[in-house]
């Protein structure tokens, strides 16, 4: 499968860490809630995390940056989905951009009653 643009959103004053820049941990959740999004779209219901991991920061951004995470369903289980999130600042004033944040996330997939349930695999 392809990678998709699954979240943008701009970095804010809040979103800043004490030296000025983006912190890492917003930059987390947003690749989290992007992630999130593609499980539980491609699973077609409710999808948690259950592990995260692999995560690099090798760009940084500014206040006023626009945040674009892309994210691909790299791996498959009986329930449960691997995601690679991709996090790419753009300047705000510009074109220029930068990836500054990498991860990958395992959903499991939920039932009614908020157990693991099997994937649809006619999906």
């Amino acid at each position: 499968m392809a990678e998709e643009l699954v979240i943008r959103v701009t970095a804010m004053p809040t979103d800043l860490n004490p030296y000025g820049g983006v912190f890492g941990g917003w930059l987390m959740s947003q690749l989290a809630l992007g992630a999130g999004s593609l499980a539980s779209r491609r699973g077609q219901g409710k999808a948690v995390v259950v592990h995260a991991t692999d995560f690099t920061f090798p760009g940084a951004m500014q206040v006023g940056d626009e945040l674009s995470v892309y994210a691909e369903i790299v791996g498959q289980g009986r329930t449960s989905f691997t995601v690679q999130a991709r996090g790419q600042g753009r300047e705000r004033n510009g074109e220029a951009t930068v990836d500054v944040a990498r991860g990958t996330f395992k959903f499991v997939l939920l039932g009614e009653d908020d157990r693991p349930r099997a994937i649809d695999l006619a999906e």
